[in-house]
């Protein structure tokens, strides 16, 4: 017999509304960007507002998910904008009007934004009782698996059925996945809440970090939007993999899909803010590493570098942000998530003006990783500060 109401099935049910949301939802694009450029001579600076309007959804989809009072339950809502996001992407391929498409990728940005900020809270609220520490790991494997998925999928899918029949096909594969949310997602009692009558102490300097953390990770989802948006297209340009630019996705998806756990098990040893610091040099040298060597190992590694990390540091972020607000989890995970949308949604613009005005990418490259490296450095910066700063406790 199943229980429902088990630690691991909560994970499992929040990893496939990843999968559905995330990895689908979202992340399909990238893989399908090259055709679908090709077949209705989308321009590089439309394809990049494209993704910037998906992410402007998810900027308001992830702040409004952090502050609502959900007063029919997240359960609830989670299920209803998990169904709408299905609907989006579905709904891709069923039309050439750009209006359209701008509509639906915006819808699909809201849904994914909400339906990742509400999922999260539930599945960190359950593991913060049960203690198992990976765990996490293994709900936001998630994201991973959707664009390993996606990556196999989408050129088998274009190849049969153009560009409209990936949309469809992908559209229909997230109506099966998102059969097990329904089944397993439910929210449960926050575990050790305060009474109201009891004041709860607070760790003033560990309090301090919090912005550090926020305005990295803001930098983190400008930087790493650029890769996630382009990666398949500028793939594309390399000759010996130009007929094969979604093997780069499968590699960013394979190296994602274990990651988180390779990544909690860094802050177990390291502590997060210094696993954080490494999975952000990594990403750098990912980001950075096809500049140098534009070929097939340049962009493979690259790719590897890239899926190694880009959920490792949303795990480490999260769970860290979680960790300094443990009583507001929720607006916690908003916080975060709303800026990372900020930066999201500046990334793939800036990224689609410079590849048309340089005719290369090179310089989208060289652009993200400039703010990835202000992401380390103020992420170093917060944590020294808060590190020479008096600890001291208040009421809160």
């Amino acid at each position: 017999m199943i229980n429902k109401s088990s630690p691991i099935n909560v994970v499992m049910g929040g990893m496939a509304a990843l999968i559905v949301v995330m990895g689908i939802g979202r992340f399909a694009y990238t893989p399908i960007l090259p055709d679908f450029q090709k077949a209705v001579r989308l321009s590089d600076v439309m394809a990049g507002f494209l993704a910037s309007v998906n992410y402007l959804g998810y900027l308001l989809g992830a702040l409004g998910a952090g502050f609502s009072k959900w007063k029919n339950g997240k359960t609830f809502y989670l299920r209803s904008f998990l169904v709408l996001n299905i609907l989006a992407t579905l709904a891709m391929g069923l039309t050439e009007h750009d209006w359209l498409w701008c509509f639906y990728r915006f819808i699909s940005g809201l849904t994914s934004g909400i339906v990742f900020v509400l999922a999260s809270s539930m599945v960190l609220d359950v593991l913060a009782a049960a203690k198992p520490s990976l765990w996490s790991g293994v709900y936001y494997s998630g994201v991973g698996i959707g664009i390993f998925l996606t990556g196999l999928i989408v050129p088998v899918l274009e190849h049969h059925f153009s560009w409209r029949g990936a949309w469809i096909g992908l559209g229909l594969l997230s109506l099966f996945i998102g059969i097990f949310p329904f089944l397993w997602l439910k929210e449960h009692a926050s575990p050790g809440k305060p009474s109201p009558s009891s004041p709860r102490p607070r760790n003033a300097r560990k309090q301090r970090m919090l912005p550090w953390l926020i305005a990295s990770y803001g930098c983190e989802g400008m930087g790493y939007s650029v890769s996630a948006t382009f990666l398949v297209a500028l793939v594309q340009k390399i000759p010996s993999l130009g007929h094969h630019p979604a093997l780069s996705w499968v590699f960013v998806g394979v190296a994602a899909i274990p990651s988180c756990i390779v990544w909690a098990l860094a802050a177990k040893t390291f502590r997060h803010l210094v696993a954080l610091q490494l999975a952000f040099f990594t990403q750098i040298v990912g980001v950075i590493l096809p500049i140098f060597f534009f070929n097939s190992y340049g962009a493979l590694i690259g790719a590897l570098l890239f899926g190694a990390t880009f959920m490792g540091i949303t795990t480490l972020t999260v769970s860290e942000g979680r960790n300094l607000a443990p009583h507001q989890s929720s607006q916690a995970i908003g916080y975060l998530t709303g800026v990372y949308g900020i930066g999201q949604m500046i990334g793939p613009a800036v990224a689609g003006v410079l590849i048309a005005k340089s005719g290369n990418y090179h310089s989208s490259l060289i652009f993200a990783t400039a703010v990835l490296v202000c992401g380390m450095l103020l992420l170093g910066a917060g944590q020294i500060i808060t590190a020479n700063s008096k600890d001291r406790i208040v009421d809160a």
